[in-house]
């Protein structure tokens, strides 16, 4: 971009900024949205207030040629944003790019896989974060981040700050995860973090109040999975499933886990019952009976 074109973006990119701070956007919705806007920016090579509905039109036909729906639809809202919250322009957005609507049933583990693949981890600080991650029904980032003082052992809950939607809740501690986290603790000792970063030295570690790396957790979880011959695409996020459908197929009451997990709405924790094993018993079970009750009998013909 030339000079002048370089500032009338600047002072656009200023008030996006501004705006996503002014909404209560979290720091990675204000990541994603800002470098959406960049994005596009840099694709034109011009300030996007100039662009046009084809113009749009012609690079959101582009990245569906590059780039999944789910990174289509972060760009897509990100740019509507900056439309309306800093341009107060209006689009008709469905004409220029519609993100199928999919919904995928989640992977789960059954209880003997999660318990092969958690004692499948070798270093005690990975096995200690994703054995409380699956134990609680956590978010990645929910366990990278818990603090000693999140640990409620009067009451054995645990206060998870922040989460999506930037909402707190309490959870129930169980005993197993404290003993765990205890044993792992006096590993480090750290003052405020249950999972620091171990990068430095002992008083480094002591004090530092950077989580572990979310990719060694992940690391460690893909290296259990293959030593268990388990092939299936399983992510850390996919503990917290199981943890789900485990509790519904032991018959918690659907509206403890929706509590537990954070969700808004009952209907999202209501896709867990379509996966636990009672019920994909119970309607095999259903089927197979109407099928034998209407199968034609194996005469010959």
């Amino acid at each position: 971009m030339n000079p002048n074109e370089q500032e009338r973006f600047d002072s656009l990119y200023a008030g996006l900024l501004a705006a996503l701070k002014a909404q209560g956007c979290s720091p990675k919705t204000i990541d994603s949205y800002s470098r959406s806007v960049r994005k596009l920016t840099k694709y034109f090579d011009c300030s996007p207030d100039r662009l046009s509905r084809e113009e749009l039109t012609l690079y959101f036909a582009d990245l569906v040629d590059r780039y999944s729906w789910s990174t289509i639809k972060v760009d897509r809202n990100g740019i509507m944003f900056f439309w309306k919250h800093v341009l107060h322009r209006r689009w008709d957005w469905i004409k220029i790019v519609k993100p199928p609507q999919v919904k995928n049933l989640p992977e789960v583990l059954s209880v003997d896989e999660t318990r092969l693949v958690l004692g499948a981890v070798e270093k005690l600080r990975y096995r200690a974060c994703l054995f409380t991650i699956y134990s609680m029904g956590l978010r990645l980032g929910e366990g990278l981040t818990l603090a000693t003082a999140d640990i409620d052992r009067s009451r054995m809950q645990v206060h998870i700050r922040g989460g999506k939607g930037r909402k707190d809740r309490m959870i129930p501690l169980p005993q197993a995860t404290l003993q765990l986290l205890e044993r792992y603790w006096h590993t480090h000792r750290n003052r405020t973090l249950l999972f620091p970063n171990l990068l430095g030295g002992a008083r480094r570690i002591l004090t530092t109040d950077r989580p572990m790396d979310r990719g060694g957790v992940q690391g460690a979880l893909r290296a259990a999975l293959r030593d268990c011959g388990i092939c299936r695409p399983i992510t850390v996020h996919s503990l917290r499933h199981s943890y789900a459908t485990h509790l519904l197929e032991a018959g918690v009451n659907l509206r403890f886990i929706q509590l537990y997990l954070g969700h808004s709405s009952p209907a999202t924790t209501a896709i867990y019952t379509h996966l636990t094993e009672p019920a994909i018993c119970d309607a095999v079970g259903t089927l197979n009976d109407i099928m034998s009750k209407t199968c034609p009998s194996a005469r010959d013909s």
